[in-house]
C-alpha cells in the first residue's frame, strides 16, 4: 500500500525513503516530513505574492480605519472628561460665579468682534454639488464635515473670486449671526462660548450682548460697500468657475449693521455707553470700523466726528494683531503655518502627495489666496519696526537663555570685567530675525553683505512684459507660469527677505491677490498725517497711518 502511494510522489521522496530504511513506519515518516516542507515552502511563496498584491487602496482602508477608531475614542473620552471639565459644566467654579459673589454686575453693553477664522459661514446659494446645504454651516461649528463628504465641493464655495475679490457667480456664502456664530470654532474647540457663559452669569443676555458677525473672507471695506464688475473671465478655471456679465454685487452691509447695533444698544440701556471687545484681526477691523463710522458718505458711515466719543465707553483688544503677523507670510507664500510646519516634519510628503491624490497644500493655497483679509495681517511698519537684514528690535532682548547656546568670554574679555560679579556670556550664531524669509539656514544668521541681493524689481518688469499662457498646473503661481530662471533668482539658497522686501517677492509670487487686496490695505508708516491721502479707507486698519 505504501509504495503504491510513493509512486503517486515526486521522485526524490521515493529515493530518501528507500535509501534510509525498508521499514514502513521509516517510510510513513519520511513522507509526512517531505509532505510538510513542500506545503511550508508553498504557503510562504503564495504569502509574498499575496504580500506583492497589496494595493494602495488596502493601504487607505487600513489608515481610515486607524483614523475612524482614533477619532471615536477622542469623542468618547471628550464626553467623558467634559462633566469635570472647568468652566463648562461646573457653575460655581466659573470666574463670573466668584464675581457675582463679590456684587458684579454687567453695568455697559458689550460687543464682541471676532478674527479671522473664526466666525461661522453659512450656505444661502450654491452650486448642485452643494445640494442640501442650503443655511447650513461650511465653516466653524459642525461645517468642517463637509470637508470629508465633498471636499472639492467645499473648497469651491469658501474661494472668492480670483479677480475681484467678491461672490463667484452662483454662490453666496454668508457669516452666521447672532452669538451662536462664533461661540465654537469646531465641535469641543470653542471660541467665544465660555466667555459668554461668564457674561450671563453677571446679568449679560441678548439685550446687551452682540457678536458682530462679519466675513472675515473679505477686505474690511468690502464688508460694507457695493461694487461693479463687468465682464470679468478667469482662462483656467479652477474652484471658482467663469464670471461673464455680472453686474453689480452688493455685499453684507457689515459695518453699517455694527453701526446701528451699537447706537441701538446704546439707548436701549440707558444711554450707557458700549464696550467693545475685538479679538485677533478683528482688532484691525474694529480699527477701520473707528475711522469709517466718522468719515463721510459714500465712503464712510456718517456719523460725525463725536460718534466714537458719545457711543464707545472702551476697546479690550484680545490677541491684537495692530502690526501684523510673521506667519501670515508663509501662509500666502506656500500655505505653510507652524502647525502645517509640525505637521510635515512628522509626516513629509502627505499633505501635498500625488500618489494618494491629497494635494492639500495646493488646494489650501488656491482657497486662501482668494481672501484678500490674509494680507491685512501683513506685518506693518517695514524696516523701521520689524528690523533689516542686519539689525532687529529683538536683538538686545534675548531673555529665554533655555533655548539658547551661550559660551563664556574669553580670559582676557573676563580679567577686564573682573570687577562685574555677573558672567558676561555670548550667544553663538544669533538668528537675524529681521529676516522674515529666508531660504537656507545660512540665509537667517549670514551677514547681509555675504549674500547675493535680490534682484525681484527686474523680475517683476520682465515678468509685466511677458505675454503668460495660463496653465491649469501653476498652481503655485496663480495660474501664470514661472520660468526656472525666476525661481532660482528669487527662491534659491542663500536668499533672504525684510518687511520691506518680501512685498516685492509676494507681488512676483501672488500677483492677483497683491493687486486686489494692496487696494485695500496698506502696510507703511505715515510722514505726515495731515496728508490728504490718508483719508482713503485703504490705510484705516494701519495704526501707523491712521
Amino acid at each position: 500500500m505504501a509504495s503504491n502511494f510513493l509512486r503517486l510522489r515526486k521522485p526524490y521522496y521515493v529515493e530518501s525513503t528507500i535509501n534510509c530504511s525498508s521499514s514502513s513506519d521509516q517510510k510513513l515518516v519520511n513522507l509526512s516530513f517531505g509532505i510538510n516542507e513542500t506545503r511550508n515552502q508553498t504557503k510562504k511563496r503564495q504569502a509574498k505574492e499575496h504580500h506583492g498584491r497589496i494595493s494602495c487602496l488596502d493601504s487607505c482602508c487600513w489608515v481610515t480605519g486607524y483614523l475612524c477608531t482614533t477619532w471615536w475614542l477622542l469623542l468618547f473620552l471628550y464626553h467623558c472628561c467634559l462633566p469635570f471639565t472647568v468652566g463648562h459644566e461646573v457653575p460655581e467654579l466659573m470666574p463670573a460665579a466668584r464675581l457675582k459673589r463679590e456684587g458684579l454686575k454687567g453695568i455697559h453693553p458689550v460687543v464682541l468682534v471676532p478674527g479671522i477664522v473664526t466666525g461661522g459661514l453659512e450656505l444661502w446659494e450654491g452650486k448642485p454639488c452643494a445640494d442640501g446645504l442650503f443655511r447650513k454651516r461650511l465653516w466653524g461649528g459642525g461645517g468642517f464635515t463637509q470637508l470629508l463628504k465633498r471636499p472639492l465641493c467645499w473648497l469651491e464655495h469658501l474661494s472668492l473670486h480670483n479677480e475681484t475679490g467678491l461672490d463667484p457667480p452662483g454662490i453666496r456664502v454668508r457669516p452666521v449671526p447672532g452669538l451662536f456664530g462664533a461661540d465654537y470654532s469646531a465641535p469641543g474647540y470653542f471660541v467665544w462660548d465660555v466667555l459668554v457663559k461668564n457674561l450671563a452669569k453677571i446679568g449679560y443676555e441678548g439685550k446687551n450682548l452682540h457678536m458682530a458677525a462679519y466675513d472675515w473672507r473679505l477686505s474690511f471695506q468690502n464688508t460694507e460697500v457695493q461694487m461693479a464688475i463687468f465682464n470679468v473671465s478667469v482662462p483656467c478655471p479652477v474652484l471658482i468657475g467663469i464670471v461673464v456679465d455680472y453686474d453689480t454685487q452688493v455685499r453684507d452691509r457689515a459695518l453699517s449693521k455694527l453701526k446701528s447695533k451699537i447706537e441701538l444698544m446704546y439707548r436701549t440701556n440707558g444711554n450707557k455707553k458700549v464696550v467693545v471687545v475685538p479679538h485677533s484681526m478683528g482688532v484691525a477691523y474694529f480699527l477701520h470700523f473707528l475711522k469709517w463710522v466718522e468719515t463721510p458718505p459714500p465712503m464712510g458711515g456718517g456719523g460725525g466726528s463725536g460718534w466714537c466719543a458719545e457711543h464707545i465707553r472702551a476697546i479690550m483688544n484680545i490677541g491684537p494683531s495692530f502690526l501684523g503677523v510673521p506667519k501670515a507670510v508663509s501662509n500666502i507664500l506656500s500655505a505653510e503655518g507652524k502647525d502645517v510646519a509640525y505637521f510635515r516634519a512628522m509626516a513629509p510628503g502627505v499633505l501635498d502627495s500625488g500618489t494618494l491624490g491629497l494635494r492639500a497644500l495646493e488646494h489650501v493655497m488656491r482657497v486662501s489666496r482668494t481672501w484678500d483679509s490674509v494680507v491685512s495681517l501683513m506685518p506693518k511698519g517695514g524696516e523701521t519696526i520689524w528690523g533689516n537684514m542686519d539689525w532687529s528690535p529683538e536683538d538686545e532682548h534675548v531673555c529665554d537663555f533655555s533655548k539658547k547656546r551661550y559660551f563664556r568670554l574669553s580670559s582676557s574679555d573676563n580679567n577686564v570685567n573682573n570687577s562685574n560679579a555677573k558672567q558676561v556670556f555670548r550667544v553663538k550664531d544669533p538668528v537675524k530675525y529681521g529676516r522674515i524669509i529666508s531660504f537656507g539656514k545660512a540665509a537667517s544668521v549670514l551677514h547681509s553683505s555675504q549674500l547675493p541681493t535680490a534682484v525681484l524689481k527686474e523680475i517683476l518688469h520682465m515678468s509685466a512684459s511677458r505675454n503668460f499662457n495660463s496653465s491649469c498646473g501653476e498652481a503655485w503661481t496663480e495660474y501664470d507660469e514661472m520660468s526656472r530662471e525666476s525661481i532660482r533668482k528669487t527662491g534659491a539658497a542663500d536668499k533672504a527677505y525684510t518687511a520691506t522686501t518680501l512685498f516685492d517677492l509676494l507681488r512676483f509670487v501672488a500677483p492677483k491677490m497683491m493687486n486686489r487686496a494692496e487696494a485695500h490695505f496698506s502696510h507703511g508708516i505715515a510722514d505726515n498725517l495731515e496728508d490728504p491721502k490718508y483719508n482713503n479707507y485703504k490705510y484705516w486698519s494701519n495704526p501707523l497711518e491712521m
